[in-house]
């Protein structure tokens, strides 16, 4: 055989072992790009049923044994929460209350010292695990600015909580059903310790409320 004829036959054998080679890393290659990476939008609500759970404590400055309580209340609960990453999330958790204030200990015979209305918005900023499948735990801490108002006084004839700031730590999960809806559960424990000012028979007395709630609630995730 020519040797032109030799050179292009071992060309031509060289391209066809190249094509067989290649082939299967180029149809994988070519579905590596096909396949659609599925977008998940970093932002996700929640909607929860909140027991407020307060500490039941607190004084009068002055008034030997006295002591201080305060209703415990049911309320719905609205939070919007932001993924910066897979891991790590900030929230903010809205929702109003009010505790009614009862005098205890040396000052029980007052009853109820008054009635307030208070806002607590919280942020606090998450860590979510991520290697449980469709369960997703996560732990937290932020802060709280808590809003008293709507303040009535009942055995006092004035009532005034100051607004305060307070830490806040949190632990809960999100079981996911699908990869937008889900089941939520989520315990906070907020350090909420305000003073405040009261007026009782004409006389002005000041103290602290130690209201130290835990929050626990359960409720509808759902991740746009």
């Amino acid at each position: 055989m020519p040797i032109h004829h030799q050179t292009a036959a071992l060309l031509a054998g060289a391209a066809l072992a190249a094509v067989t080679l290649s082939g299967p890393a180029a149809a994988a290659d070519l579905t590596g790009i096909a396949a659609p990476v599925e977008y998940q939008s970093p932002w996700q609500i929640r909607l929860r049923g909140l027991g407020v759970l307060t500490e039941d404590e607190g004084y009068v400055d002055g008034v030997n044994g006295s002591d201080l309580s305060y209703s415990n209340t049911v309320i719905p609960e609205l939070d919007i929460s932001y993924y910066f990453t897979d891991n790590i999330a900030a929230e903010l958790i809205l929702g109003t209350t009010y505790a009614n204030v009862n005098g205890e200990g040396s000052i029980a015979g007052l009853g109820r010292v008054g009635k307030t209305w208070l806002l607590p918005p919280t942020l606090t900023l998450q860590y979510h695990f991520t290697d449980f499948g469709k369960f997703k735990p996560y732990v937290g801490a932020g802060a709280t600015y808590a809003i008293f108002y709507n303040q009535d006084g009942d055995a006092a004839s004035d009532l005034d909580i100051e607004n305060t700031f307070g830490a806040a730590l949190q632990v809960g999960f999100d079981y996911m059903i699908d990869d937008h809806w889900g089941w939520n559960v989520d315990v906070k424990k907020i350090f909420l310790e305000p003073d405040f000012d009261v007026v009782v028979g004409g006389s002005k007395l000041s103290g602290k409320a130690k209201l130290n709630p835990w929050l626990i609630g359960t409720g509808v995730t759902y991740r746009f």
